[in-house]
């Protein structure tokens, strides 16, 4: 170390002599003037040519090295690896993300070798003698903690520049993007593309098929993988690992298919799917009441390719459905028309919209989330609304969404979720829960503060917070004195109810770049401001003392760490380990802690967790009923898990929660991640849970006894896995969840390797295990309604939308859901049946679009009054686009039943929009839908939405409520009503047709199929009412209602006497622009409009 005193001796001698000369040049790396200690670039040049002093002087004679620097600005230095300019100055500036300084940070100079030449003071201020401003001298600035900044001096003629520089956390790579499944022929080329972000940024990747590495010297690859001349061998799962000096990271595995050249692109043949017919259309040939009108699996297929490779094919190939065919299915004397799929084939993918809505409440009160703001990553994409309801579109190419909830009025925690969605198209609901700010406190910064972390009665705090003497500061660096309000909110995991106020899905990415769980003892939220709550304060020296007594598993208390969530990916970072320490805290006795050291700088939100690698799956289905067939399966519903820890000795007394999970079931359920172990059954439990558009569903029971036939597990695994619904002991407790044991299946156990858990090693088996595979079941009780649709669609999969004129919905990315609101007077809630067909179009007019059944909901407030809220479908375009069709709706009661009112409103429109079709028959009511978005003024309900069971629910919500813009689950009758009946009570025989319907829900479609055929009691909620045939099946215009001015004659007694009992009564009206109404009359024989409902037991009367 050389001080200033010696400076010019040391320089004299080191000119003269060789010794000096190998003595000085060391010595002047380090340079100290006062309390400052820098690497000055402004020194004496030891290389240039011998010269000679002016005559009496002495001559100095310097050793020549070879150096091949130009400079275009000043000179080379003495080492020969920079140029230097004696007159210029750098200051600088060192930031954090917050922009706090980055004290510390230590800048560098860019040269053969790394030199240090300084380090940034307290408020991150630098100053360096001697850089040149020629736009080629480069800086690198290391702060440990954060990604080197590396910034180039620019050129300036300014003899003093300034430069600012900001640091940003270290972190893994982060992949943002990864390769898309992908089918091509045999001969063909293809590219798959992988990209990550980071900080440093990724500047390595390595590609990897069915998990061996790709040789970078062969393939010649970095982000993407360019495959030419395709062999068949290269089938199979290609993924990208992306890495930096921050770590790595792993995509997500991509498939691809190599087919023959002359290979079929998909499997003509469909796959089985049944649906269920009504109750008078049992089938001879099935033995059952269904009836299977096949499927096209929506797999990636070899399509038309363009030129060029592309990481995304300009157009994307599907099998679908390339042939259908109308069959005549045999009724209880009429047809029902269907469509069956006969050969599927390789065609355009059918284009969805991903979405997710959901609602942010708190988790104490439910108080919404009023005009909240959404951030996904640090860009702000949504508000919620006033009752805390959002909606989110899905970027076609996100992975995995992340989203943070930010409360304006600061009164509940930044939140910030992980949120499965559905891949193949619509909306998936989910409803966060927000943890409300603690209360703060008010602390002295210039004493030592502790704050308890868990308040649980009868029992300690899992941890505390040490907080040291001034150890506050400002963002500017600045040491802060003065009282502090502090405001530090844990997650108590000994609260079971806290649970789904988990912040993200505790992941984290391990040093191989994949993702691993994390077993949590508490997440704490903190935040610091100045005594007026207008200045945020960082702490440093924190200490974090964990009761180890609170870690009930012993080898976790070796492995324990503090993490920090990355808001940005949603998963969590490492920022440091704890040490064991005794010490005697609050109580007098001597007690172990683990200690760990903490900075509360940018992050705010941090975690008590232990790595897991004791994890399985389990597999779970959800179904629209109790009778749990394959082809009532359910997609979109949320499958949430609570992994729990029971306490020593007490397996049904779980102590604790350790993680929170949640997946979304698609056409083969879900695969839900969690703790288990295989040596103790009981080491780890669970609480499973579904939900649905917010409605939660139910779990099969467990009492009086075990029924492994319905639970879907076998025994004695099921023993083993010790199944209870959550009112298993209390019937009064809601019947939404079930607890098991997570006892990982024995390898050597057969009845223990076919489901429903699995190995996590095993998730390529759990996802593609068949239907007869062991699983768990929930059921939807969807209330007293039936859908059929002419054209098979499954509004839960909107890849199964077909392109046909008499599909109920005409565009897959916009669905339109049509109600009208119908009131019953009558002591007896009453099933009511919307039957539509094609009213205008050429193509469909007089064709069966579908059918809706729906039963009356009793008013709570009026014993005789009921009312239904019926679908129907609206009127409008067709697929393709070129003509409108309005919708013939009929409306029908079931029983004895008189049509009292209109809505005037409603009356009026229809008057006002020809064509009109009227009745005279006072027991239904028919009309040309309209094709306005009537509200509910007129008694009609229409909302428009990217996912047809959103726009249901809300139309429904609108629809029980009566109004137009509010919702509600409770049934007004009274408000917003479109038709009025007038029921009489039915006889003490006769079984509605959903009260029917329960008695056979039960039944196997092969235990249906021995019922009689003609049960008049056995009916199901897609036949509603004792219809006649001429009600469900396919018509011809004369038979559906309304006539065009051609066939408006009248009928001769031999065509109406072929009349079926179905059409006996029904008398309708055609009003055609500029012409006069035309009337069909009805033969003088018929008597009372309620024949064409018969009473059970009774025959129609003439």
């Amino acid at each position: 170390m050389v001080t200033m005193k010696g400076w010019i001796l040391l320089l004299l001698w080191g000119a003269t002599s060789v010794l000096g000369q190998r003595i000085l040049k060391p010595a002047l790396t380090r340079v100290q003037i006062g309390q400052r200690t820098f690497s000055p670039l402004v020194m004496l040049s030891l290389e240039s040519t011998r010269s000679s002093s002016r005559r009496g002087d002495p001559t100095f004679t310097y050793v020549r090295r070879t150096c091949n620097i130009t400079c275009p600005m000043g000179h080379v230095n003495a080492d020969c690896d920079t140029c230097m300019c004696e007159d210029a100055t750098l200051h600088g500036k060192v930031s954090l993300e917050d922009g706090s300084p980055a004290a510390d940070a230590r800048v560098y100079l860019q040269a053969k070798k790394l030199k240090l030449l300084t380090m940034a003071d307290n408020r991150g201020m630098f100053r360096i003698p001697g850089v040149c401003p020629d736009g080629k001298n480069t800086l690198k600035i290391k702060k440990a903690k954060y990604a080197t900044a590396t910034v180039t001096v620019p050129e300036s003629n300014r003899r003093n520049l300034a430069i600012q520089v900001q640091l940003h956390r270290s972190g893994k790579p982060y992949v943002f993007r990864s390769p898309e499944d992908k089918a091509r022929r045999v001969g063909q080329s293809v590219s798959l593309c992988c990209d990550a972000r980071g900080s440093p940024a990724p500047d390595r990747y390595l590609w990897y098929h069915n998990g061996s590495l790709l040789d970078p010297s062969l393939y010649k690859y970095k982000n993407n993988l360019i495959l030419k001349n395709l062999k068949r061998e290269q089938s199979g799962e290609y993924f990208c690992k992306a890495s930096s000096a921050g770590g790595s990271a792993k995509s997500q595995v991509a498939k691809l298919a190599v087919i023959g050249r002359q290979e079929a692109a998909c499997d003509s043949q469909p796959q089985s799917h049944l649906i269920r017919l009504p109750h008078d259309c049992f089938q001879k040939t099935t033995n059952s009441f269904y009836y299977d009108v096949g499927k096209c699996p929506a797999k990636t297929c070899v399509g038309k390719l363009d030129k060029g490779l592309r990481c995304k094919d300009n157009v994307s190939y599907c099998c679908g459905v390339s042939k259908m065919e109308t069959r005549d299915i045999s009724c209880d004397g009429y047809t029902l028309p269907t469509k069956v799929i006969v050969e599927c084939g390789c065609k355009i993918c059918t284009e969805t919209k991903i979405l997710v809505r959901g609602r942010a409440t708190a988790a104490d009160n439910g108080e919404p989330l009023r005009f909240g703001h959404i951030y996904m990553g640090n860009k702000r994409v949504s508000m919620t609304g006033y009752k805390g309801t959002f909606s989110i579109h899905v970027p076609a190419d996100m992975e995995r969404l992340v989203l943070t909830f930010v409360d304006r009025l600061q009164k509940f925690v930044n939140t910030t979720k992980v949120l499965p969605f559905k891949e193949n198209g619509g909306a998936v609901f989910h409803d966060i829960k927000l943890l409300r700010k603690k209360a703060p406190v008010t602390l002295e910064s210039t004493e030592t503060n502790m704050i308890s972390l868990g308040e649980m009665e009868e029992d300690d705090p899992i941890a505390e917070l040490e907080i040291p003497p001034n150890a506050f500061y400002r963002k500017n660096g600045e040491v802060y004195s003065g009282k502090v309000k502090a405001s530090v909110t844990f997650l108590d995991p000994r609260n079971i109810s806290t649970a789904p106020v988990t912040q993200s899905d505790l992941n984290f990415v391990d040093e191989e770049g994949d993702v691993f769980p994390l077993r949590t003892y508490g997440m704490f939220s903190v935040d610091f401001t100045d005594e007026q709550g207008t200045e945020s304060l960082n702490a440093e020296k924190v200490k974090v003392h964990l009761d180890a007594a609170q870690v009930k598993m012993p080898e976790h208390v070796q492995e324990m760490k503090l993490w920090s969530l990355n808001p940005e990916t949603g998963l969590w970072e490492e920022e440091g380990d704890f040490n064991l320490e005794r010490s005697t805290r609050r109580k007098r006795e001597e007690r172990t802690f683990l200690v760990g050291n903490m900075e509360i700088k940018e992050r705010r939100l941090f975690n008590l967790d232990v790595p897991e690698s004791r994890r399985c799956y389990v597999k779970v289905r959800a179904y629209r009923s109790e009778r749990f067939l394959q082809s009532e399966q359910i997609q979109g519903v949320v499958i949430s898990i609570i992994n729990m820890e029971p306490e020593p000795g007490f397996s049904s007394n779980p102590r604790a929660w350790g993680r929170f999970d949640s997946v979304v079931t698609g056409p083969n359920g879900a695969c839900v991640p969690a703790f288990c172990d295989e040596q103790n059954p009981e080491a780890y439990g669970a609480y499973i849970l579904a939900s649905m558009g917010g409605e939660e569903l139910e779990a099969v029971p467990s009492a009086p006894k075990l029924n492994p036939t319905a639970i879907g597990v076998p025994q004695p695994y099921l023993n083993k896995l010790n199944y209870r619904r959550t009112d298993h002991e209390d019937s009064n407790i809601k019947k939404t969840a079930f607890s098991i044991n997570m006892a990982k299946p024995s390898p050597n156990s057969p009845e223990e390797n076919n489901g429903p858990i699995y190995a996590y090693e095993n998730l390529s088996e759990c996802e593609e295990a068949p239907y007869t595979a062991a699983h768990f079941r929930f059921y939807r009780i969807e209330g007293d309604r039936y859908d059929y649709n002419t054209v098979p669609f499954s509004e839960d999969d909107l890849m199964s939308w077909t392109d046909d004129y008499l599909a109920w919905w005409p565009k897959p990315m916009e669905f339109r859901a049509c109600y009208i609101k119908v009131k019953i007077n009558g002591p007896q809630e009453v099933n009511v049946r919307s039957r539509n067909m094609g009213g205008t179009h050429p193509r469909t007019i007089g064709k069966l679009y579908g059918i809706r059944d729906v039963r009356s909901i009793r008013d709570p407030q009026q014993r005789d009054v009921s009312a239904a809220c019926l679908e129907f479908k609206c009127s409008g375009m067709l697929f393709d686009q070129d003509r409108v069709d309005r919708t013939l709706v009929k409306v029908i009661p079931q029983g004895n039943c008189r049509r009292v009112s209109v809505n005037s409103m409603l009356h009026e429109y229809l008057v006002n929009h020809l064509p009109m079709a009227t009745n005279n028959d006072t027991s239904e009511y028919t009309m040309l839908a309209p094709l306005d978005p009537l509200g509910h003024n007129y008694g009609i309900y229409t909302v428009t939405d990217q996912d047809p069971r959103i726009a249901k629910e809300i139309a429904l919500g609108r629809c029980f409520d009566g109004t137009s813009d509010g919702t509600s689950r409770i049934m007004k009758s009274d408000v917003g009503v479109g038709l009025t009946f007038t029921c009489s009570e039915r006889s003490t025989t006769e079984q509605s047709i959903f009260q029917s319907q329960r008695n056979l829900g039960q039944q196997s479609p092969r235990e249906s199929g021995r019922q009689p055929p003609r049960d008049s009691g056995r009916q199901s909620p897609r036949d509603s009412g004792r219809q006649s045939p001429g009600d469900l099946g396919q018509q011809s215009p004369r038979d559906s209602g309304w006539q065009s001015p051609r066939d408006s004659v009248r009928q001769s007694p031999r065509d109406s006497s072929r009349q079926s009992p179905g059409d006996l009564g029904q008398q309708s009206i055609l009003v055609m622009p500029g012409q006069s109404p035309v009337y069909r009359r009805p033969p003088a024989s018929r008597h009372n409009n309620q024949a064409r409902i018969p009473m059970t037991g009774q025959r129609p009367t003439y």
